[in-house]
C-alpha cells in the first residue's frame, strides 16, 4: 500500500509537471507566434536602436507579431524580419510604415507598424517589404534634453549677468533705469517727435488742400498732369535742354583745351597774346602801313592832276560813266 501511494503521488507530480510544461510552452509559443499561421514580412532600417530577436511587433498599439530576424546588409541598412499573425495581417496594407520605438520611457524596443494616410486595398503577404521611417530614440531625446538643460543653464547665467549690469546702471538700459536725466531727455525727444509728427500731418493736410484746389481742366498744372501732348512736349524740351547742356559742356571743354594749348605753345598766336614786345611791334607796323596808305593816296591824287596822266584818268572816268549808264 505504501509503494502504491508513492507511485500515485509520483504519477500525479509528473502529470502536473508535464501539464505545466505544456501550458508554459503553449503560452510562450502563442506569445511568440510559434503556433498558428503567420505572415513573414521585412523592413529595412538605418539603425535598429537596440532591437532584439523576440521583441514585439505592434499594429495600432496591439501586439500582432514578433521579431524573427535581424540581418546587417551594409553600414546603412539593417533588415528586420517579422512574423505577423495571419488574421491581423489582413488589416495591414502594403503601404504601411514601420518604425522602431521603446515600450515606455525605458522599456525594451519594439517595432510599430503605422497605417499609411493613403488608403489602398491590398494587404501584406509573405515576403513583402514595407517602408520604414525614423523616429527620435529615447537616448537621442535624453541627449537633446541634456544639451537643452546646459543651454538653459548658460542662458540663466547670461540673464543674471545682464540683470546685474542693469542694476548697476551699465549700458543704455541700465542708464535708462538709473539716470533720471537721460530718462527726461528721452521723454523730451519723444515729445519733439510727437510735435514733428503733428506738424507733418498739418503740412500734408495743407498739401492735400492745395492739390484739390488745382483746376485740372484749365490750369497749367492740370494741363501738365492730364494733357499727354503737353507732357510729351515738355519731355522733348527737357531732352533738348539736356542735349544743349552736353554740347555746352563739350564746347567749354574744347575752349579750355584750346586755351591750354595756346598758353603752352610757342606759336605766333601765343606770342601775340602774351608777348608785349610783339604786340607793340605789330602796333607800330600797322601805324606805318596806315601812314604809307595815306601817303599813297596823296600821291595818287597828285598823279590824277598831273598833265602827263590827266588824260588817262579822264578816259577811265568816261569808261566808268558809260558802264554805269549801261547798267542803269
Amino acid at each position: 500500500m505504501s509503494k502504491s501511494g508513492q507511485n500515485i503521488r509520483l504519477g500525479v507530480f509528473v502529470f502536473t509537471g508535464l501539464f505545466l510544461f505544456v501550458l508554459a510552452v503553449y503560452l510562450l509559443g502563442n506569445r511568440q507566434n510559434m503556433f498558428g499561421n503567420n505572415v513573414k514580412i521585412s523592413s529595412v532600417f538605418k539603425n535598429v536602436n537596440g532591437l532584439q530577436l523576440g521583441n514585439n511587433v505592434r499594429f495600432a498599439g496591439v501586439n500582432v507579431g514578433t521579431v524573427r530576424g535581424i540581418t546587417i546588409i551594409n553600414d546603412t541598412a539593417i533588415c528586420v524580419d517579422m512574423f505577423i499573425n495571419e488574421r491581423t495581417a489582413q488589416l495591414i496594407k502594403k503601404n504601411a510604415l514601420a518604425t522602431i520605438s521603446s515600450d515606455g520611457l525605458v522599456g525594451s524596443m519594439i517595432v510599430n507598424i503605422i497605417p499609411n494616410e493613403i488608403p489602398i486595398l491590398e494587404s501584406i503577404e509573405t515576403g513583402d517589404t514595407i517602408h520604414s521611417i525614423s523616429k527620435i530614440a529615447t537616448a537621442d531625446m535624453l541627449t537633446t534634453l541634456n544639451t537643452t538643460n546646459e543651454n538653459a543653464a548658460m542662458l540663466t547665467q547670461d540673464l543674471l549677468r545682464i540683470t546685474g549690469a542693469i542694476n548697476k546702471g551699465e549700458g543704455l538700459l541700465g542708464a535708462l533705469i538709473k539716470d533720471q536725466e537721460l530718462v527726461n531727455d528721452v521723454k523730451q525727444s519723444l515729445n519733439n517727435l510727437q510735435e514733428t509728427t503733428a506738424e507733418a500731418k498739418i503740412t500734408m493736410h495743407k498739401l492735400n488742400l492745395m492739390i484739390s484746389s488745382i483746376n485740372m481742366d484749365e490750369s497749367v498744372a492740370g494741363m501738365l498732369l492730364n494733357d499727354k501732348a503737353s507732357a510729351e512736349q515738355l519731355g522733348a524740351i527737357f531732352d533738348n535742354l539736356e542735349v544743349s547742356s552736353k554740347q555746352i559742356e563739350e564746347l567749354t571743354k574744347n575752349l579750355s583745351e584750346f586755351s591750354t594749348a595756346i598758353r603752352h605753345s610757342e606759336g605766333l598766336l601765343n606770342q601775340a597774346i602774351f608777348d608785349t614786345t610783339l604786340v607793340r611791334s605789330l602796333d607800330t607796323t600797322l601805324k606805318n602801313v596806315e601812314e604809307a596808305s595815306d601817303r599813297l593816296n596823296v600821291n595818287m591824287e597828285a598823279m590824277r592832276h598831273n598833265f602827263l596822266l590827266r588824260g588817262y584818268f579822264r578816259k577811265l572816268e568816261r569808261q566808268e560813266a558809260r558802264e554805269q549808264r549801261r547798267q542803269n
